[in-house]
């Protein structure tokens, strides 16, 4: 049997909930064959991040190359890189395998508006990988990190896409979870020429770890199966509003969303 291929170039997450864990579990749900290549190692649970330790460089760039000359990929998504080291090596493994269509989660700021990476990293995210994006997929705090812009509003979010997408990225999805009274859960597309406001259901739930990089993946998942840009982020929202619908109340901090939600029992 032949399904699409798509890789993930991203983080362990020893809790199962985010990172290449989440997205390969989102990749099987859509009978999409995921393939990845780790950039660091967390030790981390439902309650945060004890430790991150970044793989060699070389070792990110073996496994990408490895999967990607033998198996192939239809589609391919970065999730957390952790350093302007490995992202300038990703940026030169994207360009020389034509890693395309191409998804950036950017993962530089954490939806309580942490910054996870340094000023050094974001440069190379901004200069080095957005400009190679088929979809770029800021929260609210990295959309304003990378636009420049305060986000408070709708139309601030559709300001902050359009800046961002002047960075070259062919499309921008601006995610509101972050935000605040209706505008949570509600995201804004932009590419180039046609300006969105996606919405669906917001789920109240605080088991909602894992949700950007199930997103970013669910979107891959569909670009891989042929879908166009904008219905595969369609269809990946639908797609992780039901799963936080079954989320999973597990740990004693924040669950994961329920990524195999078609199997779970309905209690």
């Amino acid at each position: 049997m032949q399904v699409p291929v798509a890789l993930t170039i991203a983080g362990s997450d020893s809790g199962g909930g985010a990172g290449i864990q989440a997205d390969l579990k989102t990749f099987a749900f859509h009978c999409v064959h995921g393939t990845s290549a780790l950039t660091c190692v967390t030790a981390q649970n439902t309650q945060g991040v004890n430790r991150v330790d970044a793989l060699p460089v070389a070792a990110v760039v073996a496994q990408i190359e490895a999967v990607v000359r033998d198996i192939g990929t239809q589609a391919t998504k970065t999730g957390m890189l952790l350093n302007a080291e490995i992202i300038n090596a990703v940026v030169s493994q994207v360009q020389g395998l034509n890693l395309d269509p191409l998804v950036v989660d950017p993962v530089m700021v954490s939806r309580t508006g942490d910054q996870l990476i340094d000023d050094q990293a974001v440069t190379s995210l901004r200069e080095g990988l957005i400009p190679l994006a088929t979809i770029v997929t800021p929260n609210r705090y990295e959309a304003q990190l990378l636009s420049g812009l305060d986000i408070h509003t709708l139309d601030d979010m559709g300001r902050a896409a359009q800046r961002i997408h002047q960075l070259g990225a062919k499309a921008v999805l601006v995610k509101g979870g972050a935000m605040t009274g209706n505008l949570c859960g509600v995201d804004v597309w932009f590419d180039g020429a046609q300006l969105y406001t996606l919405k669906t259901t917001w789920i109240e739930t605080k088991n909602n770890h894992g949700t950007g990089c199930t997103l970013s993946s669910a979107i891959a998942a569909n670009l891989a199966m042929g879908k166009n840009p904008l219905t595969a982020v369609q269809l990946a929202k639908e797609y992780v509003t039901t799963a936080l619908q079954y989320a999973l109340d597990i740990g004693q901090g924040y669950g994961p969303v329920g990524h195999f939600f078609a199997v779970l029992p309905r209690l």
